[in-house]
């Protein structure tokens, strides 16, 4: 016979384990996804070759930060790669026409803030569905691209400082990935210690609501996408300062990496609910599960397959399955 502490503490931890349960299911599916690629290949739990892992994944993580605060509040931006790829361009002819470094990354973080605020005016102030907007984004800012560099990849020359960015490293750990964490715990701490953060998540779960209450709701719901393009340049400098060349073809199907990383982390797509740390997980598993198949020679034409079909499965243990069987364990706690 269970005592009341007994029943008490099992109430607590059902309760703890319903509220984490999509990031506590993500974390157990990148454990198994390391296991996995690890029995299957000798060489990729090798440091070198996680390292690499983390060095990639870091401008998918900087924009998936951004798009969780987009996605929190019940919208979408369909449009950070074609983004990431006309300011990765631009880099590289701002860089090549003698414009100094440090100032070419200035002027790209106030194009990505710029091209962020028009999109969120259109969503805030004009009523547009995100989708819509964020959908002609994709096309008109892939295409500026192409119109800049004719399709042409553009090359850098003669900037050190910049490449360092892309290749360089602190104590052995890739610049790249220093950054993209120093942006999920910054998302972190905005979002669960700050009053935007409440603001994004009120936003989310009832705009009207969020408005009445005082709060500046439209002002809030363009902000978030200023944020994403100010992500998306500093994505864009990092793949520019990595690859030493900027390009219209940069960024394909970077898009759907980012949402799929989000919405495998446990933030919902119809608002009110977000997760960094499911964020930080969704993307490292993607990255994962991208390189084990290289390494494994599978063919990239099936990886893409693959890939989306282990995220689909994974979302819809963490919406159907996991939740389901927590919510029993706790009403039986109860």
């Amino acid at each position: 016979m269970t005592t009341y502490t007994e029943r008490q503490r099992g109430s607590q931890l059902a309760d703890f384990v319903a509220e984490h349960a999509q990031v506590l299911s993500i974390a157990t599916f990148f454990v198994l996804c390391l296991a996995f690629f690890g029995l299957m290949n000798d060489n990729f739990l090798t440091l070198s070759n996680l390292l690499n892992v983390v060095r990639q994944a870091a401008p998918i993580l900087i924009v998936a930060v951004a798009m969780t605060l987009v996605i929190a509040t019940a919208g979408i931006d369909l449009s950070v790669g074609s983004m990431v790829a006309l300011i990765n361009a631009t880099a590289a002819i701002v860089i090549a026409a003698g414009v100094s470094w440090p100032l070419a990354i200035v002027l790209m973080l106030l194009m990505g803030a710029l091209i962020g605020g028009v999109q969120g005016w259109f969503i805030s102030y004009q009523g547009i569905p995100a989708f819509i907007v964020t959908l002609a984004g994709l096309s008109i800012l892939r295409g500026a691209a192409l119109f800049l560099t004719e399709g042409y990849s553009i090359p850098i020359r003669d900037a050190g400082g910049f490449f360092w960015l892309g290749r360089g490293e602190v104590l052995g750990l890739p610049v790249p990935a220093l950054l993209a964490v120093l942006v999920a715990v910054l998302g972190f701490v905005v979002m669960r210690k700050t009053a935007y953060g409440r603001q994004v998540i009120s936003v989310g779960s009832n705009m009207e609501a969020a408005r009445r209450v005082g709060m500046p709701a439209k002002r809030v719901l363009a902000s978030v996408y200023v944020v994403a393009g100010v992500a998306c340049a500093v994505a864009a400098i990092l793949l520019a300062a990595r690859l030493g060349s900027g390009s219209s073809n940069a960024a394909q199907g970077f898009e759907l990496q980012v949402i799929a990383a989000v919405v495998l982390g446990g933030t919902a797509l119809q608002g009110g609910k977000a997760s960094m740390l499911g964020t930080v997980l969704g993307t490292m598993t993607i990255a994962v599960i991208g390189n084990g198949l290289i390494l494994m020679h599978i063919s990239p034409f099936f990886t893409q397959i693959v890939t989306g079909t282990i995220i689909l499965i994974a979302i819809w243990m963490n919406t159907r399955l996991f939740d389901r069987r927590w919510r029993w364990g706790k009403k039986k706690a109860a």
